[in-house]
């Protein structure tokens, strides 16, 4: 062999090991689930704000540091709500559904069951490119309590995905007490949220938005395949809430 010939000739290259098998590829670390980006900056809107659970999340989130946005069909009636000393305070502000979903980095979704559907058909445009968490419950009631119902999409999550094709949709905040959101004296909400989505990057900044609000910590509970059971609990919660009194909510243990 000439010395061309040896400069020629390629060692082990780094996938092989000395005997020339395959070398094992070392797998990346895993990633801390608690890892989660900085959400301080975004605008909250609150489709279904003049609602408890909605003025609840708003306050909460106004209070947090958020710019929150209420939104409601007419934009008077969110002005009104927004109006209230305890938002007006934190600078909280009304307008109509669509203005809110356009304004707005995120947008919670706490309307009615009953008119989930029709306003989030009207807002597609509005809410495209947008994170949209939705935290409705599908509930009946009769004599012997609330129940849950089931939508022919599966779930409120999946209806809402399914309405807005253009948005990132998630679910969360389902299991959340409107009087202790809206009780001023509570500083801390002690409770676990379950969150929900298709995509980590989305998932990780409602859990972190979960986080601004003490007391509480946003744990992820899968894809929105899976966002009926979580829907359908708050029918156990009233039952919880009935028997002893309470403001029943989660915690998640070992995690």
């Amino acid at each position: 062999m000439t010395t061309s010939d040896a400069a020629a000739t390629p060692s082990a290259t780094p996938a092989e090991t000395t005997a020339g098998t395959p070398a094992t590829a070392a797998k990346p670390a895993a990633r801390d689930p608690w890892d989660l980006p900085d959400v301080s900056g975004l605008v909250i809107g609150v489709l279904g704000g003049t609602g408890d659970q909605g003025r609840g999340l708003a306050y909460r989130f106004a209070r947090a540091g958020h710019k929150v946005i209420i939104g409601s069909r007419a934009a008077e009636r969110a002005q009104a709500a927004a109006d209230e000393p305890q938002l007006s305070s934190l600078g909280v502000e009304g307008a109509a559904n669509a203005d809110c979903a356009r304004r707005s980095d995120v947008v919670i979704v706490a309307v009615p069951w009953e008119g989930h559907a029709k306003t989030l058909e009207a807002l597609r445009e509005d809410l495209a490119g947008k994170l949209v968490i939705d935290c409705v419950n599908p509930l009946g009631f009769d004599k012997q309590g609330a129940y849950a119902l089931k939508p022919e999409e599966g779930s409120a999550a999946e209806q809402a995905a399914a309405l807005l094709p253009d948005s990132r949709v998630t679910a969360a905040f389902h299991h959340l007490s409107a009087v202790l959101l809206q009780d001023p004296e509570i500083a801390e909400i002690d409770t676990d949220v379950m969150v929900l989505g298709e995509r980590r990057a989305d998932t990780d900044v409602v859990q972190a938005l979960t986080a601004r609000i003490p007391g509480m910590r946003g744990v992820f509970a899968g894809r929105l395949r899976n966002a009926h059971q979580v829907e359908s609990l708050v029918a156990n919660l009233i039952s919880v809430n009935r028997r002893y009194k309470a403001h029943a909510g989660l915690r998640v243990t070992d995690v």
